[in-house]
């Protein structure tokens, strides 16, 4: 492995390809009184695309984001890209955060600061890390994937797992979000001698194409969580659907036009908000989010990301029977890492289907946040990383 620095420069003319495009878009027309019931609203979506072509100012993200330290490596022949700034505090852990769909390590960005100076943000600068955030193959600058078996989450983790060898991080900590949280958990089975612990996020309470829960017996809280989980099965998950069985299909709309690609992930950001939030921009910065979704434009990662996703869910039933083997390796002789788990208010997430043997030690519910916690509440997210780790430094 060879590692080299990486500055992002997204040519002018691409700037300018992107703002034609939107100024061309062909706008649909929309049935009147629907709100956000199918889709993104046609006025929300013109005003927002507006916004990013004309008063969002891309060239100052760039920079902002130039100002961390990035890198690009080749690991199996696969180029990926990943940002690595290391804390003051030579003690500190290593930490490797993983993204989830559809997303980009700068869902990261505010977790940067107090995760690797805790000292001058008012924490205690034993909780600190050096963090590695790589971007996920096919997304971001992490494009593009040169073969298929690359959306398989097991390949991605042991690719994190060599990664975190070349930086000589020989001990190091895991915290996934969404499909993030399945890269985690691998880790902490595969590299269990190396991972001193798991924390995850934005988990759901079940198979999201399996059988609807059954809410009988569940605590007021988890119906509640579990009502939500049977809405989402049979109305919000067409994204899934789509990416899952024809990702080529979706990938022309994503990669043609800029105004699709916003819809397609603006939709998303707006069904995992947190309560008290309607809109996206009243829980999440705006142009933070336009930052992603500018990298998945510039990139072409949203198709790519959607092929890395259709190879994901074929894989899904695998990782929840190993996530079941590792509930049970008392049994079955398999050693995973120390897990924490971290619910949000709107997260499906229900303990006694996800821990049945209730064996996570670690396990915090919040009545605040969604499911990009690290863009709406980092302030919980950073305290609730510390606090698990502190116990397994």
């Amino acid at each position: 492995m060879s590692i080299y620095p990486f500055t992002i420069a997204i040519q002018e003319t691409d700037l300018d390809d992107l703002r034609e495009r939107i100024a061309h878009t062909r706008w649909p027309t929309q049935l009147p009184g629907l709100g956000w019931s199918r889709g993104v609203p046609l006025d929300y979506l013109k005003d927002l695309a507006s916004y990013w072509q004309t008063s969002y100012d891309w060239r100052k993200h760039e920079d902002r984001l130039n100002e961390i330290p990035q890198f690009v490596t080749q690991i199996d022949g696969q180029t990926i890209h990943f940002l690595h700034v290391r804390s003051p505090e030579p003690d500190a852990l290593p930490l490797i955060l993983t993204h989830g769909w559809p997303s980009s390590p700068v869902e990261f960005l505010k977790l940067i600061g107090p995760l690797t100076d805790p000292r001058t943000h008012g924490g205690n600068p034993s909780d600190a890390f050096h963090v590695v955030i790589p971007s996920l193959p096919g997304y971001g600058f992490s494009t593009p994937m040169h073969e298929v078996g690359w959306g398989n989450l097991f390949r991605v983790a042991q690719a994190w797992g060599e990664l975190m060898s070349f930086l000589g991080y020989e001990r190091y900590a895991a915290h996934g979000t969404d499909a993030g949280s399945g890269v985690a958990l691998i880790l902490g089975m595969i590299d269990a001698e190396r991972v001193v612990g798991v924390h995850i996020t934005g988990t759901g309470a079940a198979y999201p194409f399996g059988p609807p829960l059954y809410l009988t017996g569940l605590s007021e809280a988890d119906r509640k969580r579990g009502e939500r989980f049977n809405r989402m099965q049979v109305d919000g998950i067409g994204y899934l659907w789509m990416q899952s069985t024809r990702p080529q299909t979706l990938a022309y709309l994503l990669n043609d036009t800029p105004v699709g690609q916003l819809a397609w992930i603006v939709e998303r950001f707006q069904a995992g908000i947190g309560p008290g939030a309607s809109l996206p921009e009243e829980a999440i910065d705006l142009d933070q989010l336009l930052t992603n979704v500018s990298i998945f434009w510039f990139t072409g990662a949203g198709a790519s990301s959607a092929n890395a996703m259709y190879e994901g869910m074929q894989a899904y039933r695998a990782i929840e029977s190993t996530s079941k083997a590792a509930s049970d390796s008392k049994s079955e002789g398999i050693t995973a890492a120390p897990t924490g788990v971290a619910v949000f208010a709107s997260d499906t997430t229900i303990r006694s289907i996800f821990d049945p043997g209730n064996r996570i030690a670690h396990w915090s519910q919040f009545d605040r946040g969604g499911h990009f916690p690290a863009m709406e509440v980092p302030d919980l997210l950073v305290g609730d990383i510390q606090a698990f780790f502190r116990k397994h430094h």
